[in-house]
């Protein structure tokens, strides 16, 4: 039958036209976007998936840089520690050198006292952003904090860990409690007198708010010898106390490397994760966009026959 109120021919062909246009529409926007999807009536789960791991992105970024703030204040601490044990070992080699016979003790002392202003300086100076982790003069060492990752667990549910680290471990001077402090408070040591052994108690710096426990590490033309072993060996004592605090500062160093090492190949996974999701294939676009083009231009030409189809009628009236 044919009709030419109705052109069944036209309607078909240009149905098809408007699927092609739609489709070239949508595959032009994924290449110029980039994205196959888009907005959430792309894919609606998936667009919800990729908005979240993207702001946990975020967050991820936002933890690597307090990490990196956290790593200055380890290594401001850690570089203070290891002078500070460098001088402390000067002390001790002085002190040794004091027990010679016949040795000016008093030119000694003068060096020992140079070498405690240097503590001293060292200890006040190894701040970072206010915080210092070797000298207070306010309160004893405390815990500190610095943020260490981003979780978000199986229900959705998210939270900030930390990385602590105690300042009363590595507190070298303290001016506001002088027992507090590894070099102000007092240090015993055991030391041997012939067949029996002595204990004595000795501080190497003097806080602004009191002496530490026993006598303070100081030489006079009247220190005896057991005096001075008995400093050496309470310099000793605090040296192995400083060691330790260093290696534990070394620990939290280590810690907050791999932390922050984790946190940049997370961020990278995140990324490449959020991409599978929502990233449009080039290759595949651009071969469909082809297909699609050469398509349209097939629709418009069968569009064109039938509408000439019509025409013919013409000619039975001719």
């Amino acid at each position: 039958m044919t009709s030419i109120n109705t052109n069944n021919s036209a309607i078909a062909a240009l149905k098809t036209l408007r699927s092609i246009s739609d489709q070239l529409d949508t595959t032009q926007s994924h290449i110029s976007s980039g994205y196959k999807v888009g907005s959430a009536s792309d894919n609606a789960a998936y667009w919800s998936i990729a908005t979240t791991m993207r702001s946990d992105n975020k967050a991820l970024g936002a933890v690597q840089d307090a990490l990196g703030m956290g790593a200055a204040k380890v290594d401001t601490a850690s570089t203070g520690m290891e002078a500070a044990i460098d001088v402390v070992s000067d002390i001790k080699a002085k002190l040794v050198a004091a027990r010679e016979p016949g040795v000016d003790k008093d030119k000694i002392n003068k060096e020992l006292t140079e070498l405690k202003n240097q503590l001293t300086s060292i200890s006040k100076s190894a701040s970072f952003n206010g915080e210092n982790w070797l000298y207070s003069d306010s309160a004893a060492g405390s815990t500190q904090e610095m943020v260490g990752s981003f979780v978000r667990d199986s229900s959705g549910n998210v939270s900030v860990k930390t990385i602590t680290f105690d300042s009363s471990d590595s507190m070298l001077i303290n001016d506001n409690a002088a027992a507090d402090g590894l070099l102000t408070a007092g240090t015993s040591a055991t030391v041997a007198t012939g067949t029996t052994t002595t204990t004595a108690t000795y501080y190497l710096i003097s806080s602004s708010a009191g002496t530490g426990s026993g006598t303070e590490v100081s030489l006079t033309t009247s220190t005896s010898d057991f005096e001075v072993d008995s400093m050496i060996s309470s310099v000793d004592a605090m040296l192995t106390s400083m060691t330790d605090a260093a290696a534990t500062i070394g620990a939290t160093k280590s810690r907050i490397n791999s932390q922050s090492d984790f946190a940049k190949d997370l961020s990278d996974t995140l990324t490449e994760g959020v991409g599978k999701l929502v990233d449009a294939d080039m290759n595949e676009e651009s071969t469909k966009l082809k297909a699609l083009q050469t398509q349209q231009q097939l629709g418009i030409q069968a569009l064109s026959i039938a509408n000439s189809n019509s025409e013919n009628v013409l000619s039975l009236f001719r």
